[in-house]
């Protein structure tokens, strides 16, 4: 593989729910975006966008009545059209490492630390032999920075911060070229957010076997974010409204598209001001700009689809919008 490549190049995705009596809902739209080796995506937005819609699908863990559009490439390999034991055998864990939003999910609560990730270790490496095997395992706990005196313990003697790490360390076995981080700050302290960020930075940042891993971050959280991300990319009713270099879209110019400036100024270190109005349900959205019913910038143009590209706004600010 080209280590220039992408190692996930997303084109087109869209995510469908059948409904009965013939309704559907658009989960997803028309999703584009690229994550490169060594590279952080943080792709925000409110609860209830399509943020985990989009996740499910690079996973293959949709349900029965989903239908999906477009390709999901991670290198040769596209995850919309792979049947299940492709998924199951080659991609999750091996290929793409789960970080979840919840731990309990994740982890069986009748077993220790250790014997799971002796157990992931077994299915996902080449790695035999009780001796070998506890080492492995207690290597990942180190890297995932869980602590080796806490591994015979069950998951409900863990605090949630624990209960993260022991988590992280099973998505790391397999060594996945992608880490696809699931809104992994839920319930945590600030400070626990933050040591959290820097753990998942460091995962992208260090070279194993002189490849680097991509990481995808879903998060609400736009602190979490800007720690973070090298870029971000914003969803809004299931479209990503804007694609952009984080340092810019955290910095005093700020981001482009009239919703992603709204997310900003309801920050409360920012101007505390939520965005007025609600989201447009996912079954019932206008045929031109989601956004538009809520923008005080929008105008008839605004009926029709939005641009395509990583701007998708017929009046996004520009530099001169912005005054000092």
């Amino acid at each position: 593989m080209d280590p220039m490549a992408p190692v996930l190049s997303v084109r087109g995705l869209s995510v469908r729910f059948l409904l009965p009596r013939g309704r559907r809902v658009a989960a997803v739209t028309d999703a584009r975006f690229d994550v490169a080796p060594g590279e952080c995506l943080a792709l925000i937005g409110e609860s209830g966008c399509g943020k985990s819609v989009l996740a499910s699908a690079l996973l293959g863990l949709l349900p029965g009545n989903a239908q999906t559009a477009g390709s999901a490439l991670l290198g040769d390999l596209d995850l919309l059209t792979a049947d299940e034991r492709t998924l199951a055998r080659t991609v999750r864990g091996r290929l793409i490492g789960l970080v979840p939003q919840s731990p309990a999910a994740h982890l069986t609560p009748v077993r220790t630390v250790r014997s799971q990730l002796e157990e992931t270790v077994a299915t996902l490496t080449a790695t035999r032999g009780r001796a070998a095997l506890r080492a492995a395992a207690e290597a990942a706990a180190e890297r995932a920075a869980f602590p080796a005196d806490h591994l015979d313990r069950h998951p409900h003697q863990l605090s949630g911060g624990l209960a993260q790490r022991a988590a992280t360390a099973l998505a790391l076995v397999g060594d996945a070229p992608l880490l696809l981080a699931d809104e992994p700050t839920t319930g945590l302290d600030r400070d626990l957010v933050d040591r959290r960020v820097d753990e998942l930075r460091r995962h992208v940042d260090d070279p194993r076997d002189g490849r680097r891993r991509a990481l995808l971050m879903i998060t609400h959280d736009l602190g979490a974010a800007e720690r973070i991300a090298d870029r971000v990319a914003v969803m809004y009713a299931g479209r990503i409204v804007e694609l952009a270099d984080a340092t810019a879209f955290f910095g005093p110019a700020g981001p482009r598209h009239p919703y992603s400036r709204g997310l900003l100024r309801a920050l409360p270190d920012r101007a505390f001001t939520a965005i007025p109005g609600m989201p447009p349900e996912l079954g019932d959205l206008p045929a031109g700009c989601a956004f538009a019913a809520r923008c005080d910038r929008a105008t008839g143009i605004c009926a029709g689809p939005p641009p395509t590209g990583t701007l998708a706004c017929h009046h996004p600010h520009v530099p001169e919008d912005v005054r000092a």
